[in-house]
């Protein structure tokens, strides 16, 4: 295990900005994985792989974040906006909140790193629909398996100036089938 104590003996703000810099790496091996996919085989293979690592890394990065901010399971809608602020993204992407109701929740991606430096490069929003549809369905899901999520909006699709992707994510009744959680957005 690494050395602790010198985490512990950093300043409170050099330490978030340690933390801002690993998600930022995090990211940066991320985008580095998909273009080497990319070159060797092409578009739509490394969507597909990077959807099916994001299915996995999804549900690991919501069970650590459970454990770490004590979240109980199946905590609903107000367990679900907790987890969402203490993601990876959180720290390096602007993202908004909006409780509908007791039993949904809106999110946001008001700025997102890669779409932002695509835009600035002058190229096209990247379409991370697929991915996005298994990041935040299993992520939900692992947090309390009643939750929906529903796909509002996400590159390839046409957004609106003030946000990239919307997710909308519905307390049910019942449990939802993981069955269910890849036929999310099909209809598109």
């Amino acid at each position: 295990m690494p050395d602790r104590e010198i985490l512990k003996s950093l300043p409170k703000d050099t330490l978030i900005d340690l933390l801002e810099d690993a998600a930022k790496n995090w990211l940066s091996h991320d985008g580095l994985w998909f273009l080497a996919v990319e070159n060797y085989a092409g578009m739509e293979t490394a969507i597909q792989l990077d959807r099916e690592a994001w299915v996995s890394f999804t549900q690991i990065e919501a069970r650590r974040i459970m454990k770490r901010q004590e979240l109980p399971s199946r905590g609903g809608i107000p367990a679900l906006k907790q987890a969402l602020q203490f993601r990876l993204y959180a720290r390096i992407n602007e993202q908004t909140l909006i409780d509908i109701n007791e039993s949904i929740l809106r999110f946001e991606m008001n700025d997102c790193r890669v779409q932002s430096a695509r835009k600035r490069k002058g190229l096209p929003d990247f379409p991370c629909k697929a991915v996005g549809i298994a990041e935040y369905a299993y992520f939900a899901h692992t947090i309390d398996d009643r939750i929906r999520t529903e796909v509002i909006c996400c590159p390839p699709d046409d957004h609106p100036e003030e946000y990239y992707c919307a997710w909308q994510f519905t307390l049910e009744k019942d449990p939802i089938p993981i069955s269910e959680l890849d036929s999310i957005g099909a209809e598109d």
